[in-house]
């Protein structure tokens, strides 16, 4: 199914010219090795380069989660701060990429924490040592790297789009979520989760129902994404979709 496929695609021409994995993973790895060695010590200067590429692991362990700087750090023994700046710096060239919690003041029970991910689910899926294979019979492992292909494709979507749209995620305290949420300038929103699974279940949409309460006449649609090849509605504006849709938005 497509779930299992898209997901480890790289956006790199040149990974993708390598006919194994092994060939395409070790290109990733040059390739950011050269990013860190170049690119980042003209962004700033660190006292600790050498972290960086094994902080780049530590949160490929932890894509799709809320950043938490201190749990970083101390995998490597980093303060946090030092952990919260070399996080910052990954970010600039692009490797890794924070999104900000659903802006809100009216609801209290919201978690107002970033969460991580990755522009490139091939990048991700070569840092967490993952490959087609290795999830074909356990879907929960492409997971992370699932939404982390979403993402980019929506980040992608938006920048051809000629509507300027704003993204951020939606968690209460509760831990029912919302992981992507699209709105534009006018408060319109879109809300999207991803699944590896191929079914989906009532509780997989509780995050949804919550956000369209929370944003009223202004939510014009829910979906959530999985492996499947069919759409089927479950509620006023929500659908259960396959991820081809993305193309077709």
């Amino acid at each position: 199914m497509i779930a299992r496929n898209v997901c480890f695609r790289r956006k790199y021409p040149e990974a993708l010219r390598r006919k194994t994995v092994a060939r395409r993973t070790a290109w990733l790895e040059d390739y950011v090795s050269q990013i860190l060695d170049r690119n980042v010590h003209d962004i700033a200067n660190i006292d600790q380069p050498d972290r960086l590429p094994r902080l780049l692991n530590v949160l490929a362990e932890h894509s799709g989660q809320l950043v938490n700087h201190s749990s970083f750090g101390a995998a490597l023994g980093l303060s946090r701060p030092t952990a919260q700046k070399y996080v910052a710096i990954l970010e600039r060239p692009f490797l890794i990429r924070t999104l900000a919690p659903w802006p809100t003041n009216r609801l209290s029970r919201l978690v107002k924490t970033p969460k991580l991910h990755f522009p490139d689910s091939g990048l991700l899926a070569a840092l967490s040592e993952e490959d087609e294979e290795a999830v074909k019979n356990d879907r929960s492992r492409s997971g992370a790297i699932l939404v982390s292909f979403v993402f980019s494709e929506l980040l992608k979507l938006s920048s051809w789009s000629g509507t300027r749209v704003s993204f951020s995620h939606y968690r209460t305290k509760d831990q029912d979520e919302v992981g992507i949420v699209i709105e534009d300038r006018r408060g319109r929103a879109v809300g999207i989760e991803a699944k590896a699974s191929a079914t989906v279940r009532p509780r997989d949409s509780r995050g949804l129902n919550q956000l369209q309460q929370a944003t009223g006449y202004r939510f014009m649609r829910g979906l959530v994404l999985h492996d499947h090849d069919r759409v089927t509605p479950f509620g006023e504006k929500l659908q259960a979709a396959p991820l081809s849709i993305l193309w077709s938005m």
